[in-house]
């Protein structure tokens, strides 16, 4: 997308201090360098066009959304989508990386707050909140304060679009352990707090028209 193709709507990321350190190892290695590296490997525009196509399927059994938060919203690719897909709805986000929050705010679609998802969020919610290939890389045993997070700051919808494994497992990542964990996270939601199944879909790496990562998507209803 072309910088004339942007929209004029200017929202800054939230000024608020961040802790120098974090509750978690998963937290700052993604605050740290690891997390800019990481926007480096994931900006293209085929990738952009790839991402738009699925999220035309990810919302397609989605009504009545008129505000959508993500929860790790690095440089903002999915945010783009969304607004390439639906340009009126509301764009929120919160992202733990200095250097992608700021990416991500000076595209002028979104207010994007800087800090934790693990910490307790307040304010309006809105009517659909999500993660996108973020809650395989949070501890097993901090998920919960994510979930709550997500549903807490939802009105009506979740989604979650992860990789997926029926039972918990973690794999090595890219050298390193303990920062990729797969398991049944929609799962976990129905179970733990009560959301019902509403759709989902598995996106391909071989797809014929928008290839990415093998990743599981839950669309999810309070």
């Amino acid at each position: 997308m072309s910088t004339g193709d942007r929209p004029t709507r200017t929202d800054q990321a939230s000024n608020a201090p961040v802790a120098a350190t974090y509750a978690t190892d998963q937290e700052t290695f993604w605050a740290g360098e690891f997390g800019d590296d990481y926007i480096s490997r994931n900006q293209s525009d085929v990738f952009f066009h790839r991402k738009v196509a699925v999220w035309a399927r990810m919302l397609g059994s989605a009504h009545g959304v008129g505000s959508i938060m993500e929860f790790g919203c690095n440089i903002g690719l999915n945010l783009l989508a969304i607004h390439k897909l639906t340009p009126s709805v509301t764009l929120h986000a919160h992202e733990i990386n200095a250097t992608a929050a700021k990416r991500a705010a000076e595209l002028g679609i979104a207010s994007i707050h800087r800090g934790s998802i693990l910490e307790p969020m307040k304010g309006e919610p809105v009517d659909l909140t999500f993660t996108s290939g973020v809650l395989i890389h949070i501890a097993p045993d901090q998920l919960d304060k994510v979930y709550t997070n997500l549903v807490r700051m939802s009105r009506r919808y979740v989604l979650v679009a992860e990789y997926y494994n029926p039972t918990p497992v973690t794999v090595p990542y890219r050298g390193h352990e303990d920062r990729l964990f797969k398991r049944d996270f929609a799962g976990d939601l129905i179970d733990g707090y009560g959301l019902k199944l509403v759709d989902y879909g598995f996106v391909y790496h071989r797809d014929n028209m928008a290839p990415l990562d093998d990743s599981t998507w839950f669309l999810l209803e309070k």
